[in-house]
């Protein structure tokens, strides 16, 4: 695809290249190893997060020079859920939003050098056991879109300073614009976000074109039907609001409603560890080794069981009144 450019700087750039139908990406607790291999053999499409990177020990990320990672449709997540988990129990942090372990310099290098096939920006997650009042969910709300910015603004810088050497396509290729994402615990929480996040990203438009992919953050374990925070009501709260080429990624989203999730053409993917949180429990009741051979077993009948959830089904067209 050509790269359209400005003055030597690409532009309309978009930040993730999407298929037609609902993709399922199975989350990997690790750089490497016998599971990623396994996922490569399966030709899973993958969600890791940014902390399997990271050496506390050097303050640095650590890109594996030999994995099966650089093979796999690989998308890129912030570990936001487990920087404000070491954030609750340690206190301040010398990185992002003293939070983050990481400076976010670092962790838009390692985006820029993983490959990926897209990256979130860093967030702040609101699940209740990390935000336990709406003063709080209303701060992560905003710190959300400020990281947005500052993000946005370094992609740029750098971008910028590439453009005096290199071509526009290759500066794009090099560095790509983030995934924006979404936070909050309701409805309402979850539209000013997306108030917030427009508002953001169109200062940076046309740079930027509109975002192709945006996440939507703090989804693990979340119940399906409850009228103000369930995910239905999420996601009926921002159909119609999103931008007109937009689709939602769902992080951590529970296995159990994608064959619902499918006949909502803004929803492009999803990603689950259910399956690794499922072995465990399982090996445990049987009183036997969490062997890896078990978990890979586990991936591969999870993500059997969600792509028969997602595949397009006779009178799926008749259960999108769900969601009115």
């Amino acid at each position: 695809m050509e790269t359209k450019e400005m003055f030597g700087m690409p532009v309309e750039q978009i930040n993730a290249h999407l298929g037609d139908d609902m993709m399922m990406r199975v989350g990997l607790p690790n750089k490497g190893g016998r599971l990623t291999f396994h996922a490569f053999n399966e030709g899973y499409p993958v969600m890791v997060s940014a902390s399997a990177f990271w050496n506390p020990a050097t303050s640095c990320f650590q890109i594996p020079d030999a994995c099966n990672l650089h093979e796999l449709d690989l998308a890129l997540d912030s570990a936001g859920f487990t920087a404000m988990k070491l954030w609750k129990a340690k206190g301040a942090q010398p990185g992002i939003a003293n939070v983050f372990p990481w400076r976010l310099e670092q962790y838009v290098e390692l985006a820029s050098l993983m490959g990926v096939s897209w990256w979130s920006q860093p967030d702040l997650c609101c699940e209740p056991e990390i935000a336990s009042s709406q003063a709080e969910i209303d701060y992560r709300i905003d710190a959300t879109a400020t990281l947005l910015e500052g993000t946005l603004r370094m992609v740029y810088e750098w971008q910028n300073a590439l453009a005096r050497s290199c071509t526009a396509t290759v500066v794009a290729n090099m560095i790509k614009p983030p995934v924006p994402v979404l936070q909050g615990w309701s409805s309402g929480d979850y539209l000013r976000s997306l108030d917030l996040m427009m508002q953001v990203w169109e200062r940076w438009q046309p740079w930027l074109a509109a975002p192709a992919l945006i996440g939507v953050g703090s989804m693990c374990r979340r119940t399906l039907k409850h009228p103000s925070h369930g995910l239905h009501a999420i996601l009926a709260s921002l159909e119609g609001q999103l931008p007109a080429q937009s689709r939602l990624h769902l992080f951590g989203v529970k296995g159990g409603c994608l064959s619902e999730l499918k006949m909502l053409d803004f929803v492009a993917s999803a990603d689950s560890m259910a399956y690794d949180f499922g072995a465990r429990v399982k090996a445990h009741r049987a009183g036997r080794s969490n062997t890896v051979a078990h978990r890979t077993a586990e991936m591969t009948r999870w993500m059997s069981a969600a792509a028969q959830r997602i595949k397009p089904a006779f009178g799926d067209q008749f259960r999108l009144d769900l969601f009115a």
